[in-house]
């Protein structure tokens, strides 16, 4: 794959994807060639056109292993093959050798933090307390003094992710296996050198097929921190009667040493031309320092979760606060300082996993449009990585369903069992919460045109359409230069043509302002101001880099910016790119 024809500072040496922008596909919602209501691959193929008309560099696919579809393909069961609901390996081949003769590079979703109960290795594990396999996944019996199965036996007192304990009794044995996720996900024992190898074995098999690098889910999990003889601890118990797995299973004790074998394992010899990206939760900016400092060759850049966190009550996702603005840029603020000088920062708002960003800290009412593109500014303007998830290129909005009917997602389920179990919220609570927090929010089916389900499928689809896709859709938005989907397409532009933008140095701005969001990337004596409104009235602020003259690089509202003595006034969501010229004091 060719780069960008823009050069960098001699000084700088930076990896190919300092430039790129990355566009995430969640297979089972992005398109159905077949009927059935899933996505496929067949259905990627048909919609190659828009991604190179958007001008991405990359394509991370969500998981489409073989899988009982427990977790949507995040519990896998064949590391190997591809689940028929989205086609053949052949099919994957086909859409790979589209993508590379669009100059779009690949990369594949990683799961190895746990596999499904179904997978053959957890098959012959569960088989034999004297299984060879035995000690891949993480077995202990009941706790001391308890009868395996009664109330608290459970060997520690963890809570999963997925709510309820992390431990799950197999009658056969009469031992507990380990699952942060589901109970349909064990964990793999990395411990275990054997079960390393056999991760490595098969990552160098898709390499070799030509995929060009992983995203790495939940990578810093893989690691649990263990007592001299093997125990597990109780975790502090914040609420309800479980105890908290974190300090305990997040960026273990032997993290680093598992990443770097793997760099040598697999990646050693090849790697100038892939992409490594970590899901990291938990992670502080003191573990991304160490995770992308290429000198350690561990990753290229980690998923930060710190901003996603900013909206949420001591009820986790499912309990809403209003963002303070002032917490968001002083958490982006401190990732960017962090990793200046050593690592690199992925940029993102939305994945597979996260609500809707213009539903979230936009305004998805009378204001979609100028709040979608002007938090696209604001993201894609810092200095690191984009990821664009599907739809968000739209401006597509959360589902605001109505009834828990309409869910299908296993974490939203769990949750309103266990909320309604334990009498925590009733129905009409619950509706409120799964509407700001769901993983569904960001499922439903791509919205192609104004058709029936959004020209996603001729079928029935797995998750109801947003009805929303009669006016939010890919048809309008790309006959629309006015368009989100417009104004991401100049961002990616921008990205790929101006140095200031891919290497600039980072200063945030009013920090203690409400409403604005400003901050300016500096690279061999040019600056850029961006400034954004993140707010429904107009604002006003001080910038002294204002004072000097500038021009309009970029602006999501029609006309020119209103500047006076240092002093712009944004309109409500309005958001614009400058560039100062002369001296800034």
């Amino acid at each position: 794959m060719s780069a960008h024809p823009t050069t960098p500072p001699a000084a700088l040496t930076p990896a190919w994807w300092t430039s790129a922008v990355v566009y995430q596909i969640y297979p089972r919602s992005f398109q159905d060639s077949d009927g059935d209501g899933v996505g496929d691959l067949r259905g990627v193929l048909r919609r190659i056109d828009h991604l190179a008309a958007l001008g991405v560099d990359v394509v991370w696919f969500s998981p489409m292993y073989r899988s009982p579809q427990d977790d949507n393909g995040y519990d896998i069961s064949d590391y190997q093959d591809i689940d028929p609901l989205f086609g053949t390996l052949d099919d994957l081949d086909e859409v790979v050798e589209a993508l590379h003769a669009r100059g779009i590079r690949v990369v594949m979703d990683l799961v190895v933090n746990h596999t499904s109960d179904e997978h053959p290795w957890f098959v012959e594990s569960r088989s034999s307390i004297d299984s060879p396999k035995r000690d891949w996944y993480w077995w202990r019996p009941a706790r001391a003094g308890f009868a395996p199965g009664e109330p608290a036996a459970e060997p520690t007192n963890w809570e999963s992710f997925f709510s309820g304990s992390t431990w799950e009794l197999d009658p056969g044995s009469g031992e507990y296996y380990l699952h942060l996720f589901s109970r349909k996900q064990p964990d793999l024992n990395w411990e275990n050198p054997q079960v390393r190898e056999a991760v490595y074995a098969m990552m160098r098999w898709w390499l070799d097929r030509g995929i060009d690098g992983f995203r790495m889910d939940v990578i810093n999990l893989i690691s649990k921190a263990t007592g001299s003889d093997g125990s597990l601890p109780d975790g502090a118990v914040v609420r309800g009667r479980f105890g908290d797995a974190g300090p305990f299973t997040m960026n273990g004790p032997r993290l680093h040493e598992f990443l770097q074998e793997m760099h040598r394992e697999v990646f050693h010899g090849r790697r100038d031309g892939l992409l490594l990206v970590g899901e990291t939760p938990g992670a502080t900016v003191e573990d991304g320092v160490l995770l992308t400092d290429p000198a350690r060759a561990e990753l290229d850049m980690v998923f930060t979760f710190e901003h996603m966190g900013l909206d949420h009550g001591p009820g986790g996702r499912f309990d809403r606060r209003p963002l303070d603005l002032r917490d968001l840029k002083a958490t982006m603020a401190r990732w960017q300082r962090g990793l200046e000088s050593t690592g690199w920062n992925s940029l993102y708002w939305e994945n597979h996993d996260q609500p809707r960003i213009v539903s979230r800290f936009g305004d998805d009412g009378a204001h979609r449009r100028d709040s979608a593109t002007a938090l696209a500014t604001l993201l894609h303007l810092h200095r690191g990585t984009p990821y664009v998830y599907q739809g968000e290129e739209l401006g597509m909005t959360n589902a605001h369903f109505a009834a828990l009917s309409s869910y299908r997602d296993i974490e939203s389920l769990n949750f309103a069992d266990s909320a309604q179990g334990q009498g925590l919220l009733d129905e009409q609570q619950l509706v409120e919460a799964l509407a700001f927090g769901s993983r569904d929010n960001a499922r439903t089916p791509m919205q192609w045109d104004a058709t029936a389900h959004a020209g996603f499928t001729t079928g029935e689809p797995w998750l109801q359409v947003n009805p929303n896709h009669v006016e939010v859709n890919a048809a309008s938005e790309r006959a629309d230069a006015a368009s989100v989907f417009h104004h991401y397409r100049r961002l990616i532009a921008l990205r790929h043509d101006d140095p200031v933008v891919r290497f600039g140095d980072f200063r945030m701005l009013l920090p203690d302002d409400p409403d604005v969001y400003a901050f300016t990337r500096s690279l061999e004596g040019t600056t850029l101001v961006v400034a954004c409104n993140v707010s429904g009235s107009p604002r006003s602020a001080s910038i002294d880099e204002l004072a000097a003259a500038s021009e309009l690089v970029l602006g999501n509202l029609p006309g020119e910016p209103a500047i006076h003595g240092g002093v712009v006034t944004l309109r409500p969501w309005e958001a614009v790119v400058l560039r100062v010229r002369g001296p800034i004091d």
